[in-house]
């Protein structure tokens, strides 16, 4: 079996991931309950969160491809990067999934558009670092010259992340509310 069970009742399949088997529900539901940083942060603060915090920081036209930039993590759960660097079949599998989402949702990234969703990805990982985790001198080679966003972050609850990420997917695929 290759396959996982989601929240709606979808089989979604990792060795042939399918376009028609993914869920915007399945996806603010994973990422909602998933915190960041394996959970060694100071208070829960879910990848969903993270996600519409990027989706806001990129140009418009980058908005939907950045708020979707770890949906594969729904089904596959956020695995720290410095572990992640030392799976390469598991960035494989990632990568297929990410594609089946993007087909999905009709989403098509110019390399631009990732340009400015990676930059936004680590301007809030130099925030979530200073919000969200203890204290420590060791500098993240990752974030070197990056600097955080202005504004605080105060972590959503579960049902809030959940809210928050459809929403700002509504907002984006419609743009209403």
């Amino acid at each position: 079996m290759t396959w996982i069970l989601t929240s709606t009742g979808r089989r979604v399949d990792f060795a042939d991931p399918q376009p028609d088997t993914i869920d915007i529900i399945d996806i603010a539901n994973g990422l909602s309950k998933q915190c960041r940083f394996s959970g060694q942060c100071r208070a829960h603060y879910s990848v969903a969160q993270h996600c519409v915090l990027v989706s806001a920081l990129v140009p418009p036209q980058a908005a939907m491809a950045a708020l979707l930039h770890d949906a594969a993590e729904a089904y596959m759960h956020d695995i720290p990067s410095p572990l992640k660097q030392m799976l390469p079949e598991y960035q494989v599998i990632e990568r297929r999934l990410l594609g089946a989402i993007h087909a999905h949702f009709g989403v098509r990234p110019t390399e631009a558009d990732q340009a400015a969703i990676a930059h936004a990805d680590l301007v809030m990982l130099a925030t979530e670092r200073r919000e969200l985790m203890p204290h420590d001198e060791e500098p993240w080679p990752i974030i070197a010259g990056i600097q955080p966003r202005m504004d605080r972050v105060f972590p959503w609850d579960h049902d809030r992340g959940f809210r928050e990420f459809l929403e700002r997917f509504n907002f984006l695929r419609t743009g209403r509310r």
